[in-house]
């Protein structure tokens, strides 16, 4: 038992703070900056939605109104069977110049919808984005800087949560982004990130591969495609783009499972990430896979302090059942006064982890992933 609560110890420490360290390390030891420049190719952004009518009209204008010269930028929209009154709203651009759509009556699942988008997209890059989140006037152009760089395949912005007016969020969900943002940024540092924020990141066109059917990780696979091929996916602060902090506990904790399901899919879909094709398998390893195995090694931390004595181990129980118990109140919206922000935090990390139990269960069932904004 106590190679077992050491065992799970060691894989918490390394997830949450090994791996983190080690990448600050190389960061100082072996930097390799973005040898940026102002360029200004051809952009074609793609953008697959379906059920959008509240924000789709908005997203478009966001787009139209970027920083970019207008004559080298097109917007590629698909319609994944909405059922909504988003085609409706998207046909006072069906005229525009720059817009193009395809839409589609049937859905298919949005990893078609980009093959579709791809197939019509004539720009070197192309900025993929989602329709909820708007992105800032400047940042298209922050991120063409970086494929100034004949290195840089792929660039991803930041996601802030938050609005612009009163700034990010600093608690629950937002400091979890926060802490995975920072990851990136170092990544990014000396190497490339695994993976991109999915509501803002652009690809050379020549190096997007059509993906394979339900693809749920689009964000993910599309950047290691980048790395087969040699370049560099590299991870921009300045390139932002804004989300709502709060979608509703039931909301974001189904995006989750969503994500997290798809890191399992992964693994089935491209088997090549965990082998010498990969130039960053020990980053995918250590930043996506160990995060799965997380829930178990919390477990066998929690249970196995029960068949050991010694006061060590019978104090970690209690802490352990303390931050449970922080996280059970933080649930439950009751105020602990100094503690709050630490139950808050304890709250987040509980959600996220049984998120990781639920999408164990999704894989082992073979339970599908279903379309979620």
């Amino acid at each position: 038992m106590k190679w077992i609560f050491w065992m799970a110890a060691a894989a918490l420490g390394y997830t949450y703070l090994g791996y983190p360290v080690w990448l600050w390390c190389r960061s100082r030891w072996s930097p390799r900056p973005v040898r940026r420049g102002r360029v200004e190719p051809n952009v074609s952004a793609v953008m697959v939605v379906r059920n959008e009518e509240a924000v789709i009209a908005e997203k478009i204008e966001n787009l139209l109104l970027l920083d970019y010269p207008a004559e080298k930028l097109e917007i590629v929209l698909v319609s994944d069977g909405s059922t909504d009154a988003t085609v409706q709203a998207l046909q006072q651009f069906r005229s525009h110049p720059r817009v193009r759509m395809v839409l589609k009556t049937l859905s298919e699942g949005k990893a078609a919808g980009l093959n579709d988008g791809m197939k019509l997209a004539s720009g070197e890059i192309v900025l993929f984005t989602d329709a909820r989140q708007k992105i800032e006037s400047d940042a298209l152009r922050c991120l063409m800087e970086n494929f100034a760089d004949a290195e840089v395949g792929c660039a991803s912005g930041e996601l802030m949560l938050g609005d612009p007016e009163s700034g990010e969020v600093g608690k629950g969900m937002g400091l979890y982004w926060r802490i995975e943002k920072k990851i990136r940024e170092l990544e990014s540092a000396s190497g490339s990130v695994v993976g991109a924020t999915g509501a803002i990141y652009c690809v050379r066109r020549a190096l997007v591969e059509p993906l394979p059917e339900g693809t749920i990780l689009d964000d993910v696979l599309l950047p290691m495609q980048v790395v087969r091929k040699k370049s560099r996916v590299v991870f921009d602060s300045a390139a932002r783009a804004w989300d709502s902090a709060n979608l509703g506990q039931g909301r974001e904790f189904a995006r989750k499972v969503r994500t997290l399901s798809g890191n399992y899919q992964l693994l089935q879909l491209a088997p090549w990430l965990l082998t010498s094709n990969n130039s960053i398998r020990f980053e995918f390893v250590s930043h996506k896979l160990l995060r799965l195995a997380v829930p178990f090694a919390l477990l066998a931390l929690l249970l196995s302090p029960l068949w050991l004595s010694a006061p060590f181990y019978r104090a970690a129980l209690g802490a352990q059942i303390a931050f449970y118990g922080l996280s059970l109140a933080a649930m439950a919206g009751v105020k602990i006064g100094p503690l709050s922000r630490v139950a808050d935090a304890a709250r987040t990390f509980v959600v996220l982890n049984s998120a990781a139990v639920v999408a164990f269960v999704n894989f082992v069932t073979g339970r599908k992933a279903i379309w979620i904004r």
